[in-house]
């Protein structure tokens, strides 16, 4: 019997925050936070930031182990509440998307559009490639000790599960980051 993988959603929060209050909406950020990973299902954040005329743009990409999760942490009290605290933080509420594809490594963070497929194939395959030369190697030793996982559908099945977990919960995230402004730049003329 093939078993399912679990449905991950993701939800990405925008916050136009104004410069005088930037203090307290960061201290607000760490309190939401930390409510939020004590809900079921709650997988991690990553918090991105950019600036804009006189606001600061933070991008909060929640991940849950599924949509039911997320929805009880939607519609909890405890962030009912902090949502209505941030509102005089906010120029224009709590803007938020929810999605159970892994495209939020490329949603726009002020504009409306997506970076160029080409500029996202780069920065994925800046990621992928060092990770399908350095798993396997990895595994290596485990595969010698443990015959019984080294057949070819068993040693395929983990080596692609370490990648895949890698790239979702540590380095897309990070790398996007890093590329934040080359991705959304218009320094090309090319279109997507």
């Amino acid at each position: 019997m093939v078993q399912q993988l679990p449905e991950i959603v993701t939800l990405v929060v925008r916050h136009r925050v104004r410069t005088a209050q930037l203090n307290s909406y960061e201290a607000w950020l760490r309190r939401i936070m930390d409510v939020a990973k004590q809900f079921e299902g709650h997988l991690g954040v990553n918090v991105m930031r950019s600036r804009s005329a006189k606001l600061t743009l933070f991008t909060i990409v929640l991940r849950f182990s599924c949509t039911q999760r997320l929805q009880v942490w939607l519609d909890s009290v405890e962030r009912k509440q902090l949502i209505n605290e941030a509102q005089s933080l906010l120029v224009d509420g709590d803007q938020t998307e929810a999605s159970t594809v892994n495209e939020f490594w490329f949603t726009p963070t002020e504009t409306n559009t997506k970076p160029p497929r080409w500029k996202q194939a780069c920065v994925t395959f800046l990621v992928i490639l060092p990770l399908s030369l350095l798993v396997p190697l990895a595994w290596r030793l485990v595969f010698a000790n443990l015959p019984w996982l080294s057949g070819y559908f068993t040693s395929g099945l983990l080596i692609t599960a370490t990648i895949v977990l890698l790239v979702v919960y540590v380095f897309m995230p990070m790398v996007t980051g890093w590329f934040e402004g080359w991705l959304q730049g218009n320094d090309d003329g090319a279109t997507s």
